[in-house]
């Protein structure tokens, strides 16, 4: 079983899918704790430049330095094809954010041997059991 916190303690960059420009949307504020806690968030939203004055790259795999971690805000319905994406990019770990199940998703991440976690939320996981990095 994934240790949700040894997956955010052994972490430096985190890709984060769906992440918004707007500071009404969770996601936005999840970035904003991570990158406060020392994390190297990654925005990935093909619709938008940047988030929080970072560029937002289309997908995960236009990202430019290893991914720890693949952070993914969006529906259940795209999980799976974000979870085959994390895979394509050799992310070491895949995490759906809370309210987000995806049994399709875990079966993709668990034949490639990646870490999951579903329907928890980095910046409460992190808070909880992590601390200042």
């Amino acid at each position: 079983m994934t240790d949700p916190a040894g997956l955010l303690r052994n972490a430096r960059t985190i890709a984060i899918v769906g992440a918004s420009p707007s500071p009404q949307r969770e996601s936005h504020g999840v970035m904003r704790y991570l990158i406060a806690q020392g994390y190297d968030c990654i925005p990935v939203r093909p619709d938008c430049d940047e988030v929080l004055g970072i560029p937002c790259v289309p997908t995960l795999l236009d990202v430019d330095r290893p991914i720890d971690l693949v952070d993914v805000f969006r529906r259940p319905e795209f999980c799976a094809a974000h979870a085959r994406e994390a895979v394509a990019a050799n992310a070491k770990a895949l995490w759906l954010q809370l309210g987000i199940v995806s049994p399709e998703a875990r079966a993709i991440a668990d034949a490639a041997g990646i870490d999951y976690v579903e329907d928890a939320c980095t910046a409460v996981v992190h808070a909880r059991g992590v601390g200042h990095r």
